[in-house]
């Protein structure tokens, strides 16, 4: 079977996210780095993100939220999605899965960023599992009615950092890739902050009193790992189907200092 290049012809990356800021908070800067570099890029929240208010109703804040999401896509040219499902009860079902592979269809992505399958909120773990199937089936032709777009294959797919590098259990998690957005940061925090209707619902809900420093000091720990000022972490999916060699180490590799000796950083390049 003929190895696939490095980097696919069709360069267009989707990050299948739970709600209308998991992007911008898990990865964002590459994201940002991928437009930078001639990707289209597109956002979809699966939810609606309804539930993410203390005071307005479901409707409100579910419009509240597109606006926002559709704001903070725009500031790096990318084009924001939601397949509107019940925020806080997103289910693994059939309807959800034909939605997302719909989406997909129509996107046709050759790089996938989704979210981990073992975080604190069952959104995200239903969305990794979700973004994970419609990934392996979508150029499938009788997978959907929407028509196949030439160059649909089975993506790269990555899933993002837990909450705090960690995963439901309060294990850490070891990435398999990290992506250096140290010039990306600024821009990122301004991708996030579109997102003003989660200051207070953060705050009340999560405990996350300032939810941009909250984003930037994480990015910085990442960066630690690497011996940059700021990084993204990834774990690469490379099951059966889908293409091994780690496009976003090819497209984005990193400039370590001499002396970092990080173990995190030894095991990624091992």
């Amino acid at each position: 079977m003929p190895t696939r290049p490095s980097v696919p012809d069709r360069k267009v990356a989707l990050a299948f996210m739970a709600h209308p800021d998991d992007a911008e908070i898990s990865c964002g800067g590459t994201l940002i780095r991928l437009q930078e570099s001639g990707w289209e890029v597109h956002i979809v929240s699966v939810t609606a993100g309804d539930c993410g208010s203390m005071n307005d109703g479901p409707d409100e804040t579910a419009r509240i939220r597109f606006a926002e999401g559709t704001n903070a896509a725009e500031l790096i040219g990318a084009t924001f999605h939601t397949l509107n499902e019940p925020d806080g009860r997103l289910v693994y079902d059939r309807q959800s899965l034909q939605k997302s592979i719909d989406i997909f269809r129509r996107i046709a992505p050759t790089l996938v960023i989704t979210m981990p399958m073992s975080d604190y909120h069952a959104d995200h773990e239903i969305t990794g599992q979700l973004g994970r199937a419609a990934s392996f089936v979508y150029a499938a032709p009788n997978a959907s009615a929407e028509p196949v777009i030439k160059g649909s294959q089975v993506p790269y797919l990555y899933y993002t950092d837990g909450h705090d590098g960690q995963d439901r259990m309060g294990h850490a998690i070891t990435p398999t890739t990290f992506v250096d957005i140290s010039e990306q940061l600024e821009t990122k925090t301004r991708m996030l902050a579109c997102h003003k209707s989660q200051l207070e619902w953060l705050r009340s809900h999560n405990g996350i009193d300032e939810y941009l420093t909250a984003m930037r000091e994480h990015s910085q720990t990442r960066g630690t790992d690497i011996g940059t000022r700021a990084a993204e972490a990834f774990v690469q999916h490379r099951g059966h189907g889908h293409p091994g060699d780690d496009v976003l180490s090819a497209l984005f590799p990193i400039q370590h200092s001499s002396h970092s000796t990080n173990s995190a950083l030894q095991a990624t390049h091992s």
